[in-house]
């Protein structure tokens, strides 16, 4: 019997495959447990949808971040921190930080995790940082820590 399968089953496939299985398989587990439909023509034609419609969802996103690398190429992000003697700041600057003085500054909400610092920002002076935008998009940001 063939089914669509709803979530991922170990050992037969992945969510929106259709894979054939076993009556008994379907009809005593896959069915009452809410993990498979059957490969009916209506079925099908659903998948297909859900499947382009899917891809569209995917290109559209991709295209969003590759329009917001472009802006970011362009922004400084400019942040105060105290320091303490020979210029070395107490802490460091964190991700929170850059993330929300770029949506106070410029009204651009990155997640934090989104950001990435190879070594901490322990000292005055500008930087240059890689934003992970999704979809293997990566857009440069430019920061600025000054002295409060």
């Amino acid at each position: 019997m063939k089914v669509i399968l709803q979530q991922d089953v170990k050992g037969q496939g992945k969510k929106g495959q259709m894979v054939e299985v076993s009556d008994g398989y379907a009809r005593n587990f896959l069915f009452p447990r809410k993990l498979a439909l059957a490969a009916t023509a209506d079925n099908v034609n659903t998948m297909k949808l859900q499947e382009q419609a899917r891809k569209e969802q995917e290109a559209r996103e991709k295209a969003e971040a590759e329009e917001l690398a472009k802006r970011l190429g362009g922004l400084t992000v400019k942040l105060q921190a105290k320091a303490g003697t020979g210029g070395r700041l107490f802490g460091s600057v964190t991700s929170k930080e850059i993330a929300d003085a770029l949506q106070a500054q410029h009204g651009i909400a990155i997640a934090k995790t989104k950001i990435v610092q190879e070594e901490p920002i322990k000292a005055f002076g500008g930087y240059e940082l890689k934003c992970k935008l999704g979809y293997e998009v990566t857009g440069k940001l430019k920061v600025v820590v000054t002295e409060a």
